[in-house]
């Protein structure tokens, strides 16, 4: 099955709560010049869909009716100095800035994230990670605060405990806490690390309590990851070089055309054409929110059959999704939960489409780091060869020796940064 760019369009469609208007630049356009040849020659087809990639056409982050703290400065605050305590961890010295590194594109450049032990995927950077609409590689949560709490618990990263973390909480956040969220749960009785996902006498120890006490700590909990959200939400992508070139291109500005070189262009010819690596990589952060199985061979034995198909049913059963006793939302705003399809043959073997933003600071690739660098993702994309399980959506690319190098110096030139800004969530939804 060939991908193809009216499944592109689809895909935007879909999330057009996302997006501004794509195209909407292109009535204020001067008269469009046919002189121009070479690599700044570009049809008005092409035209359109450069300006569909314009980080410009992003509207600031849609609201999560999940989590009604996320535009508190409180809880922003809050959130900031919860992501980089390394004290929310048994070992007291992995934050979630441990392997979600500021100064490494909100990543850490390993094949496999590493905690109190090595985990099972690859670290996903989280600039302007607030528009996704599910998280993880499989999709398994469907908010960004459900997915804070995640790590926190898992015995390979932080190896925390939902009363350790209160007692943390009460120790050193209280009043900060309680300023956001009201008074803390009473932490006088209870054991030091009791939790459901601890070891066994933390289990134990979890369900000897009441129901009512575990609630409430779980609320306290489900609120630290909606502190954590928060900030996270206001990491956002700023516009690069090729920002610069397409907007230079569709005003005619060209003297700024140079901004970007002949191999670059070159390349973002074939990347939204012959390669058709638009179909999947589109809109203003190069990415269509799904999960596609491209052939991918898998880490390991063991997760042959994961991927989406894999993550459906803890997405469901989570108390942590937007449907779950700890969301903020109504039931009829939980959409993408309620109307989730289940059956899609698709999805098996299927990960997350990632931004292609910063991608060239980002090796090694994909869901377990399998490829070590972008030109051993070329060679992959190249060949499409069958998948280990399930389907690979991609044809071969087909490209020449010198398309590879024109396509892969286009890629290096999606230099986005990163930055802390605030100001996006303020603008009037």
């Amino acid at each position: 099955m060939k991908i193809r760019l009216s499944t592109a369009l689809i895909s935007l469609a879909a999330f057009g709560f996302l997006v501004t208007p794509a195209l909407s630049i292109l009535d204020k356009l001067p008269a469009w010049s046919s002189e121009s040849s070479g690599p700044d020659a570009w049809s008005d087809d092409e035209r359109k869909v450069l300006s569909s990639l314009l980080l410009s056409k992003l509207g600031p982050p849609p609201l999560d009716p999940s989590n009604k703290y996320e535009l508190k400065p409180e809880a922003i605050a809050l959130g900031k100095r919860l992501f980089h305590d390394v004290r929310l961890s048994t070992n007291g010295a992995v934050s979630c800035a441990s392997c979600h590194d500021p100064a490494k594109d909100f990543q850490d450049g390993k094949a496999l994230g590493q905690g109190l032990a090595q985990g099972n995927r690859r670290t996903m950077s989280l600039g302007s990670v607030g528009y996704h609409p599910f998280f993880f590689w499989d999709g398994r949560k469907d908010s960004l605060w459900s997915q804070a709490l995640e790590p926190l618990e898992n015995p390979k990263e932080h190896g925390m405990t939902r009363t350790g973390l209160l007692h943390l909480m009460t120790a050193h956040y209280k009043a900060d806490y309680e300023k956001v969220f009201g008074a803390l749960p009473k932490t006088e009785g209870l054991p030091q690390q009791a939790g459901p996902q601890g070891t066994p006498e933390q289990q134990d120890a979890w369900q000897s309590l009441p129901r009512q006490n575990r609630h409430e700590i779980s609320q306290a909990f489900a609120n630290i990851g909606k502190a954590i959200a928060a900030w996270e939400k206001t990491l956002q992508y700023t516009p690069g070089r090729v920002d610069h070139y397409i907007e230079a291109l569709l005003l005619n500005r060209r003297d700024e055309w140079k901004v970007l070189s002949t191999s670059e262009k070159n390349g973002m010819r074939l990347f939204i054409g012959k390669a058709q690596c638009i179909t999947c990589h589109n809109g203003p952060l190069l990415t269509d929110y799904s999960f596609h199985n491209t052939g991918v061979p898998p880490a390991s034995i063991q997760e042959l059959a994961a991927g989406r198909s894999s993550a459906l049913e803890k997405l469901t059963s989570d108390p942590f999704n937007c449907l779950g006793p700890f969301s903020d939302a109504k039931a009829d705003l939980c959409g993408e939960l309620r109307f989730l399809s289940n059956d899609n043959p698709a999805w098996l073997a299927a990960f997350k489409t990632p931004s292609l933003r910063g991608v060239g600071k980002r090796a090694p690739y994909m869901h377990a780091g399998q490829m070590a660098n972008l030109e051993r993702v070329a060679a992959h994309y190249q060949k499409a060869t069958p998948a280990s399980i399930g389907h690979n959506e991609r044809d071969p690319m087909q490209l020449t020796p010198s398309e590879i190098t024109d396509l892969l110096a286009f890629l290096n030139a999606l230099d986005s940064k990163i930055v802390e800004n605030n100001a996006t969530l303020r603008v009037a939804r």
